[in-house]
């Protein structure tokens, strides 16, 4: 019970008592707050993470295309180089 003051003591009780909640509500809500920052971090890294992949597949696929369209290419222009000095 609070000291004696010109307010009624049931309403210093009470607030004390909301004081005391709050103060011994602080530690839950600081771990709570926590967690959903670390939870938000992991799943922010593993969407970074599935969008590397991505980006990565598509450029092994356009370097893979440009790849065999080169490979392609080589019979073409040897049969060019040959056809042009033939008819030289």
């Amino acid at each position: 019970m609070a000291y004696p003051t010109s307010v009624n003591s049931q309403i210093t009780d009470s607030v004390s008592q909301v004081n005391t909640k709050v103060l011994g509500d602080a530690p839950a809500m600081a771990s709570g707050n926590l967690m959903m920052a670390t939870s938000q971090a992991l799943s922010n890294a593993a969407h970074n993470a599935t969008t590397n992949q991505q980006n990565a597949t598509i450029t092994a696929q356009a370097a893979m295309t440009q790849g065999i369209s080169t490979l392609y290419s080589v019979d073409t222009a040897s049969s060019g180089v040959a056809t042009r000095e033939i008819f030289q």
